[in-house]
């Protein structure tokens, strides 16, 4: 884990990996705008939600956050490979991920559950009313939790296991190292699928059977047993030539198995579509199909990165540093163009182009013009400017 490998890490910096981190977060941005049309829980919602929606929805619901946590725990390995303090890495990442919390709490979040409380609950406060005299009120009103971290949970999450991570690291090097052989052994060939499929499946069919995640992390057990170890999983992967052999070796099978898992995920969604009751063995098979796609399409999507994305060009830099700022600021601003959208009454698809460009202009700008303005460059979590450094620093999720 981090430096817990027993072999050196490959070569070079994997720019196919910055680049699965960059698609992964726009793909997250995209999800966000499709949760306005599907018919599941959301904010704000679409006057006229398209129920076949789900059908796409489900090619990644099973593992767009996964992979998040898989890149974010690669990532935070490169970051301590660089400052191997475990104390300045703990402060370091603190900084990064904790002030941009802090400051989206308290600025750029309250519009969301304001507008979820009107369109759900008839709110009919003022924004301003809202802030002042019921976000700041450490409980509940018509059963939102307030103040709220929202989409931000990610980042809570993010902190708790990189605060872990640090934790691990006071452990003596050779104990490190005999630990990353042993997960290197265990996750040898063919392992490197079975054995976390295997692990998802037991999950979601034994352990937390039809457990929601609350994302509220005190009480959501079921998110952790998930996204901790994919976690570890994407530290050990940052420095482990082993598993790199085994990811390149079964890449392809992986992709095969994702495809097939998906199908029978969709074939189950369109014969009982929504909320539908399965029968236990329909059950069964919907959540033991979703842990097969989930992982094997994890590494699926880090082998074709690794195949066809190790390559460098001049935009990575600036979408590596933009990738935390965008996903700040990304789902109000779906939100508020959503609640505003309702009115005017346009079908969905122009209604989906529309908020696909504000929220990509929307969410580009707010990037812009916080790297532009020193001061608030730690509000959107990147670091301080540097003389004579040019844009485009990695953020605490990129780099």
């Amino acid at each position: 884990m981090g430096e817990l490998q027993s072999s050196g890490p490959p070569a070079g910096r994997h720019y196919g990996m910055d680049w699965l981190r960059v698609g992964a977060f726009a793909l997250l941005i995209l999800y966000h705008v499709g949760m306005y049309f599907v018919p599941w829980d959301w904010h704000v919602k679409a006057a006229q939600p398209e129920p076949h929606i789900a059908i796409l929805m489900l090619a990644t619901n099973s593992w767009r956050l996964a992979l998040l946590f898989v890149v974010s725990g690669y990532a935070s390995a490169a970051v301590f490979a660089r400052q191997p303090s475990p104390a300045g890495f703990a402060r370091s990442r603190s900084s990064r991920l904790l002030i941009p919390l802090v400051f989206a709490i308290i600025i750029l979040i309250p519009p969301q559950p304001w507008i979820e409380l009107m369109f759900k609950h008839g709110y009919t406060e003022s924004f301003g009313h809202f802030w002042l005299h019921d976000y700041f009120r450490f409980g509940a009103l018509d059963g939102i939790i307030l103040p709220t971290w929202q989409h931000l949970w990610f980042v809570v999450y993010l902190w708790v296991y990189s605060m872990v991570l640090a934790l691990l690291m006071l452990l003596p090097a050779s104990l490190r190292a005999r630990i990353a052989r042993l997960c290197e052994a265990v996750l040898a060939g063919p392992a490197i699928l079975a054995l976390p499929i295997t692990l998802m499946a037991l999950r979601a069919l034994i352990l937390f059977p039809g457990v929601g995640e609350t994302h509220a992390l005190v009480d959501d057990g079921a998110a952790h047993a998930l996204y901790f170890p994919c976690f570890l999983f994407g530290v050990l992967l940052r420095g482990s030539s082993p598993l790199w052999v085994s990811v390149r070796r079964w890449w392809r099978v992986a992709a095969v198995l994702a495809v097939a898992a998906y199908a029978v995920v969709a074939a189950i969604e369109y014969r009982y579509p929504g909320e539908t009751l399965l029968d236990e063995t329909l059950t069964a098979l919907f959540r033991g199909a979703r842990a097969v796609q989930g992982w094997s399409t994890i590494i699926a999507m880090i082998g074709i990165a690794d195949r066809w994305l190790n390559r460098d060009a001049p935009i990575r830099t600036t979408l590596t540093e933009a990738v935390f700022p965008l996903y700040i600021a990304h789902q109000t601003i779906i939100v508020v163009v959503g609640w505003w959208l309702l009115p005017l009454a346009l079908p969905n698809l122009a209604a989906f182009a529309v908020l696909v460009v504000a929220t990509a202009a929307g969410s580009w700008a707010f990037y812009i013009a916080g790297r532009s303005i020193s001061p608030l460059r730690p509000l959107i979590g990147l670091a301080a400017k540097e003389k004579g450094r040019p844009e485009g620093r990695p953020s605490p999720t990129a780099q």
